[in-house]
């Protein structure tokens, strides 16, 4: 009788288990409820597959180490009728051995993945179709079409007065062309900001005196919501932004917009709120 009490406990973590996997059957669940699509970009379906993978095999670990915990505290409860303590062990050498091993072994595999896949999203473009430089600004954005030498100024996103929403046509606005290889060089103007593409799966820091590049080819046309991840002040959450990937002849007709309306040229470092960083020219008495 103790021992089919003991396999209907053993059952119930089990069972769980294999509930949690036979509903991940959406396309939604396999691709870790995350946003966007594993084909917005060239690298969304290998930080898709990195954290979905991850997370599969913590939850494992989670299932089977909650598993056990209740298994011990039901196996060995305290009986009527029992005084005392149980016997005690002061070691038990393969079980110590199995907690030691085991976690080295993942967390040198979530390492070795991790690396490789880094590796893979951050290698360089040697040669890319465009090159965009982008600066984050209290609160704002600032992007330098660089390979056809025009640009972009951003202002801070307003709420209206009668519900505090905002209209997502008046945000700053990065335009890419689909299937074309994409070099972002990324600057502040002030403070640390974070430039995050959410669909895109990525996003890198922007920190002053310090220059980042991001480097992608989008496969998607849309447009997707874009903010700033890091918290830089009182309007943080209104430093917002949409990236319209766009065809050719689209993107060549907003860069003929933007020549038209006399944005010729490039806004860089002399418009940055912080000069005080080293190598700066314009510094006072920097001369």
């Amino acid at each position: 009788m103790r021992s089919n009490r003991r396999y209907r406990w053993a059952a119930i973590p089990i069972g769980l288990g294999i509930s949690i996997v036979l509903a991940g059957c959406t396309q939604a669940q396999l691709n870790g409820f995350l946003p966007g699509s594993t084909e917005t970009t060239d690298h969304a379906g290998r930080i898709a597959g990195l954290w979905v993978t991850s997370w599969t095999v913590l939850t494992l670990v989670g299932l089977i180490t909650w598993a056990l915990i209740l298994w011990a505290g039901v196996v060995y409860r305290r009986r009527k009728g029992q005084t005392g303590l149980p016997v005690q062990l002061r070691y038990n050498l393969p079980i110590e051995v199995f907690y030691t091993i085991v976690p080295f072994i993942l967390v040198i595999g979530f390492f070795a993945f991790t690396a490789r896949d880094q590796e893979a999203i951050e290698a360089p473009i040697a040669e890319p179709d465009v090159q965009i430089e982008v600066f984050g600004k209290r609160w704002a954005w600032d992007f330098n079409y660089v390979t056809d030498d025009v640009y972009y100024q951003g202002v801070q996103a307003r709420e209206t007065r009668d519900d505090n929403t905002i209209d997502p046509e008046t945000l700053p606005t990065l335009y890419l062309p689909v299937n074309q290889k994409v070099e972002i060089k990324i600057e502040s103007r002030d403070v640390a900001h974070s430039f995050w593409i959410v669909d895109f799966l990525y996003k890198k820091d922007m920190l002053p005196g310090k220059t980042n590049y991001m480097y992608f080819e989008p496969l998607e046309t849309g447009t997707f919501a874009g903010k700033c991840a890091e918290l830089c002040g009182e309007y943080h959450s209104l430093m917002l932004f949409n990236v319209k990937v766009v065809e050719q002849d689209e993107y060549e007709a907003y860069i003929d917009s933007l020549r038209a309306e006399g944005n010729v040229g490039q806004v860089g470092a002399e418009y940055d709120t912080n000069q005080n960083q080293p190598g700066n020219e314009n510094l006072r008495g920097g001369e």
